[in-house]
């Protein structure tokens, strides 16, 4: 039989993409223009492997899933009002910097030490998920190190599909060159999963589960401790918007194969 999960997801909150970021120096090193006003969502990597999470657990019977998030109080508590709706999670905060320019080791760093502090947390039996990449913190190497720090040497990148076996072991799929995957078996865990996008669709929002969940979100936001990412040493040289250009000619009469010949030398100038 199958020994209950406790799956530890890793995730931040970064500025919602559809919105211009413009990197500028601040007092405390490099960040975002305006960046406190900038409307914030779940990482979507994280988001994909926090889906999968609550997808697995309810397959696990006695399972259950940590919300392990770094970022500004204030942002993260406008992010769990939507997240909260979506399955039952505990959420573990820590008060600190969510932007791009931070360090990843120190992030780790961050995330262990917030890991290591739950109660209750069988380690024996636990999945340590995150993003294989971020929207903010695409350095690709936050999840590895987290993994060393907490003693956890089986690792997977790019992940899109983590199922238990009958006799408790882990097939798990990694994505690699040619659109194809790798299949591993592990024996169980601990394991470390960053994710790509997984398999599953966003779960609808459920107000009874979020209510439930928002009773556990508060106190433990207000309860986050502070967390030193600095960013010392990190600095942008230079940065320019993707410009935007529109060349508009209307006419009559002229044949598929002359204006299609048109476009591509349009593209190449």
């Amino acid at each position: 039989m199958t020994q209950p999960l406790h799956i530890v997801v890793c995730g931040s909150i970064v500025p919602d993409p559809l919105q211009t970021l413009e990197p500028v120096s601040t007092p405390a090193g490099p960040g975002l223009k305006n960046e406190m006003m900038l409307p914030a969502v779940l990482d979507p990597w994280a988001a994909c492997g926090l889906f999968e999470a609550a997808n697995l657990a309810k397959q696990v019977a006695g399972s259950k899933v940590y919300l392990v998030s770094l970022g500004p109080k204030a942002k993260l508590q406008q992010v769990m009002m939507t997240v909260a709706q979506k399955f039952p999670f505990e959420l573990v905060a820590v008060d600190g910097p969510a932007g791009g320019f931070t360090e990843a080791a120190q992030v780790a760093e961050a995330l262990a030490g917030a890991i290591n502090a739950i109660p209750g947390l069988d380690k024996a039996n636990m999945l340590v998920f995150g993003g294989w990449a971020s929207a903010s913190r695409a350095a690709g190497a936050t999840m590895q190190m987290l993994g060393e720090k907490l003693g956890i040497t089986d690792q997977f990148q790019g992940v899109d599909e983590c199922k238990v076996q009958p006799d408790g072991s882990l097939r798990i799929l990694e994505r690699i060159e040619g659109g194809r995957h790798q299949v591993s078996i592990c024996q169980g865990p601990p394991i470390v999963c960053g994710w790509a996008t997984g398999n599953l669709p966003e779960p609808p929002n459920n107000p009874q589960v979020g209510m439930m969940n928002m009773r556990a979100i508060m106190p433990a936001l207000q309860k986050a401790k502070p967390a030193q990412v600095a960013q010392d040493g990190v600095e942008w040289v230079t940065v320019q918007l993707p410009q935007q250009r529109r060349d508009t000619r209307i006419v009559k009469d002229v044949p598929i194969e002359e204006m299609a010949q048109e476009i591509v030398e349009w593209i190449k100038k």
